[in-house]
């Protein structure tokens, strides 16, 4: 619930509902108070500076139990942005214009705010898991004759990206790739996305999945695990399927090889899904088990939903007029006839896994990103050590 409380004699008394869309271009805009009104939030949006709660003539922001027992550590964009004050920018803005996906607006400014602090921390977390494959080789030596001997090289630093579809993860992973890499102790560092572990659409359709592609039960979630547990194992090349999108199938006979990276980042909608419950009643293993770092890319799903809507017209307009593209039949509708399909294959497919499987995860994620409507990163959430 999200409402406008006016502050009188006694007390805030609710005046208003307001909208998403409104709410946050209000706070957005760097305006807390409107006409003596002051937004309260359930939900945890974006909180206001105390400079600006102070210029209101409203007292600074306590800290709340709620906020106390809270795993996660909150910033807002000015805060997250002074962590890596002294670290140069590596990306030009035709390097961004380069990796944003189709409908993103996303913008050097935005990097160097946002995601510049983001791989500092990265960098850091890589460099410490590396010193602790050094320690760990120490303790062990004198059982080394043993085969207790931790393999030579520490096996790849693995991240994985959750969110909804058109949410911009493929976007916030291709510039976590690019930014990790301009590091010099990460020079290596390759992205997967899990499309590639989809069922081809035969075997979808064999087993009634053709409706469901991207719910949990569309991967070949063993081979997946089975890849996962090479990288990690150290094995010195580990092979994936590739997915086209083009063609909207597996690619048959394609693959691609990762050849132990220094960072291996995992991109996809159930990355975090909690591990199985198997047929024995044990608790399996998870995808996310394999991750030593993970990040769940956040927003509204009343905007994500437009922004779905909004990047099927593009298609409409772009990809889907290839004649070879599986989607090509789609670039003869109307645009209100294709606003109208996109909103229904949002609203039986993509919603209904956003809500029972892609957004429950995102309290498993170490850090949320979470945007805003203009598709700015409006809050960051840093799971407390």
């Amino acid at each position: 619930m999200r409402r406008i409380y006016q502050r009188g004699p006694g007390g805030r008394v609710p005046v208003r509902s307001v909208s998403r869309h409104t709410r946050e271009t209000w706070l957005t805009s760097g305006h807390g108070t409107i006409g003596g009104m002051v937004e309260h939030d359930t939900e945890t949006s974006t909180p206001l500076s105390d400079a600006a709660r102070r210029l209101a003539g409203l007292r600074p922001r306590r800290r709340t139990d709620t906020d106390a027992q809270s795993p996660y550590w909150h910033f807002t964009r000015e805060q997250w942005s002074r962590l890596a004050d002294s670290t140069p920018l590596p990306l030009t803005a035709s390097d961004v214009a380069r990796l944003r996906g189709l409908g993103e607006r996303i913008d050097i400014e935005e990097v160097e705010t946002i995601y510049l602090p983001l791989s500092r921390l990265l960098n850091l977390y890589s460099a410490a898991r590396g010193q602790k494959h050094e320690v760990t080789r120490e303790f062990l030596s004198p059982l080394a004759d043993e085969g207790f001997e931790p393999a030579s090289k520490r096996t790849p630093f693995v991240i994985g990206v959750a969110g909804s579809v058109a949410v911009g993860k493929s976007t916030t992973a291709r510039l976590l790739r690019e930014m990790l890499a301009r590091w010099s102790d990460t020079p290596r560092v390759e992205l997967l996305t899990t499309d590639g572990f989809l069922f081809p659409n035969a075997e979808l359709a064999r087993r009634g999945l053709s409706g469901r592609k991207g719910f949990p039960e569309s991967y070949d979630r063993r081979s997946l695990l089975r890849f996962l547990a090479a990288v990690k194992s150290g094995a010195p090349e580990v092979r994936a399927p590739v997915y086209s999108h083009h063609t909207y199938d597996i690619v048959p006979g394609a693959s691609i090889t990762v050849r132990r990276p220094d960072i291996l980042i995992v991109e996809g909608l159930n990355v975090l899904q909690p591990p199985r419950p198997r047929a024995d009643g044990k608790v399996g293993v998870a995808v996310s088990d394999y991750f030593d770092f993970s990040i769940y890319v956040d927003a509204s799903a009343t905007d994500v939903r437009s922004w779905y809507i909004r990047r099927f017209l593009r298609l409409k307009h772009g990809a889907f007029q290839d004649p070879d593209s599986f989607f090509h039949r789609y670039s003869e509708l109307t645009d209100a006839e294709a606003r109208v399909l996109a909103s229904e294959i949002w609203d039986s497919i993509n919603s209904p896994n956003l809500h029972e499987n892609v957004m429950p995860s995102r309290g498993r994620a170490d850090l949320l990103l979470r945007k805003a409507s203009d598709h700015s990163v409006a809050r960051i959430q840093l799971r407390k050590l």
